[in-house]
């Protein structure tokens, strides 16, 4: 539904050469320099969850958009938009959360606004956040560069976002606590392009997980990707959530992992390097002759189309 709403509201409405790359940021080039900017409303409800808080979000959600268009993360904005009543010491736990992600990250929050909006009229608290970032290796991880033949690489285990945040809104006890994967990619992405894969492009599996990320990009790429159930990391407790829950682990939010399209002949080296981060990355399938979609091989041998997810599965999540 939000998909629809872009394609058939903003883009037709705000339509222009950069926004129509329909990446994560917005490529742009100010004199000799190419940069990327991007801006990420956050409204994750709890703000506190298992593995962060929507301060921590905030920053790695905007820096790893950044990264997907192969920018080294520089400066950040921040707006906070408060409810009357919000609690002193819960602001303050967030700011310091904000402070130490950037700060571990290397990015500098540079400009802010705060507002304050009628108690009721809110849901506590809601985080803005704008980034800049510079490109240095001359690459372009755009969807149209995406082609036949080319490996999808995931860069570790995913679902754990989701899980990690129902279950603290739904007091669900699991046997095993899941945290939340929320991390910031640059160091990864950084790694491998100093390696120097040619990485065609790259997204974040955010809003609506690997099945939501695979169909835009097959629909913005008009190629088809096919790719093996088998071979997608899943931690076994997110595997039991899901099952207990109903719910489609291909479906459910990341905020710490990326997907990447590359030449097969780079994936070892890709696969390897990721490893180094103590990462489970994984090669889940390849790019194939055909117009956009996506096909999933199934654990029990069967060919399904993996759709766009529908609805409202895990709302407020990110």
């Amino acid at each position: 539904m939000t998909q629809n709403l872009i394609e058939e509201l903003f883009k037709p409405a705000l339509n222009n050469p950069v926004l129509s790359q329909g990446h994560d940021a917005a490529i742009i080039s100010v004199g000799n320099c190419q940069m990327a900017i991007t801006i990420d409303a956050h409204v994750v409800r709890p703000i506190f969850f298992p593995g962060g808080d929507i301060g921590k979000l905030a920053v790695c959600g905007t820096v790893n958009d950044l990264a997907m268009c192969g920018a080294k993360p520089l400066y950040l904005s921040a707006a906070f938009i408060l409810e009357e009543g919000f609690k002193m010491a819960d602001l303050c736990r967030v700011v310091e959360s904000v402070r130490i992600t950037a700060k571990q990250i290397g990015v500098v929050v540079v400009a802010g606004d705060t507002k304050v909006v009628e108690r009721g009229k809110g849901d506590g608290l809601y985080l803005v956040t704008a980034g800049l970032g510079v490109i240095e290796h001359g690459v372009e991880p755009l969807p149209k560069n995406i082609q036949v033949g080319d490996a999808i690489v995931v860069s570790g285990d995913i679902g754990r976002h989701g899980i990690a945040v129902l279950s603290e809104r739904e007091g669900l006890n699991f046997e095993t606590v899941v945290e939340s994967d929320v991390d910031a990619v640059w160091p990864q992405v950084e790694r491998l392009l100093n390696l120097g894969i040619p990485l065609h492009c790259m997204r974040d599996l955010t809003r609506g997980g690997l099945a939501s990320v695979l169909n835009e990009l097959a629909l913005a790429s008009g190629k088809k990707f096919e790719i093996q159930e088998d071979l997608v990391p899943i931690i076994e407790p997110v595997k039991a959530a899901c099952e207990i829950l109903g719910l489609d682990p291909l479906s459910i939010a990341c905020e710490g992992r990326f997907v990447a399209f590359m030449p097969k002949e780079f994936t070892e080296m890709a696969i390897t390097a990721l490893k180094e981060f103590g990462l489970n990355a994984s090669v889940i399938g390849f790019v194939k002759e055909g117009s956009g979609g996506v096909i999933l091989q199934t654990s029990s041998g069967t060919r399904r189309i993996l759709e766009m997810p529908l609805g409202v599965e895990l709302p407020r999540i990110c």
